[in-house]
């Protein structure tokens, strides 16, 4: 998976929020083997280090982080948060969120696209948290985002993906972005589905988090999400109306 100018073999990203304790956390990434896990970065936090705390925890894993803006509903909040981010974590990329609805965390699209230009002049490689609308994809990639991440349902709904022709779309009017799925995804065929639509990678948190058994929740996206992406390599049959004969007719016995 291309992430700007960084390569991972995993395709999956994982959220640290929520876990019960940081041993059950650490636990569940260890099974997971993301790529990069995304933590959010308040700015009562950076006062007090905990930021910095957190990053050695998992920097004892060797994970790298993503940090985000998540919570932020403003253009302004958001770009402070990312400047932020990048003074305690050291890494120019950002996951960039401005939220629109305190009910559905949808993305408010007009404050990403600006957030997003203000962040990409500034040095910083942006991962923007979008809808799968093209053309709210294709202003995000003008202003300079190489990677985009629709979601597929409302944050820690589970619902899957809301939307498969649009993300088929969006798939197909940008071939060679970096796409990730980010949210919404409840059990690990959701995440199979993206891969198998042609997604690089999937983002999730609450259906690992909130799972009995966490760690082991990890595993099974993890391996959704190798077996998604082999399956479209493999390049997958085109659905039919009407069966399709396994076994040839010739040779069969008439009467």
């Amino acid at each position: 998976m291309q992430i700007y100018n960084r390569r991972y073999e995993s395709r999956l990203m994982v959220g640290t929020a929520q876990y019960p304790s940081p041993i059950v956390l650490q636990n569940a990434l260890r099974a997971a083997e993301p790529a990069l896990v995304t933590v959010s970065l308040r700015r009562e936090a950076a006062a007090d280090k905990a930021g910095a705390a957190f990053w050695s925890l998992i920097n004892e894993l060797g994970f790298d982080v993503l940090p985000n803006t998540a919570g932020c509903y403003s253009v302004k909040e958001a770009v402070t948060t990312a400047q932020m981010a990048r003074e305690v974590f050291g890494t120019n990329l950002i996951k960039l969120e401005v939220i629109a609805d305190a009910q559905t965390l949808q993305p408010d699209v007009y404050g990403l696209v600006e957030a997003a230009e203000i962040l990409c002049r500034d040095g910083f490689e942006v991962l923007p948290y979008t809808t799968e609308d093209l053309s709210v994809c294709e202003r995000l990639v003008q202003c300079g985002c190489s990677v985009l991440m629709p979601w597929g349902a409302p944050i820690g709904s589970g619902l899957g993906l809301n939307n498969r022709h649009g993300l088929q779309a969006l798939r197909n009017r940008f071939p060679d972005l970096t796409l990730i799925v980010d949210a919404g995804l409840g059990v690990p065929s959701h995440a199979s589905a993206a891969m198998e639509l042609g997604y690089d990678g999937v983002l999730l948190n609450t259906a690992i988090a909130r799972a009995a058994d966490p760690a082991a929740m990890a595993s099974a996206f993890a391996l959704a999400v190798k077996a998604g992406r082999l399956a479209f390599e493999a390049g997958a049959i085109e659905p039919r109306n009407l069966a399709q004969a396994s076994t040839p007719v010739l040779g069969r016995a008439f009467t």
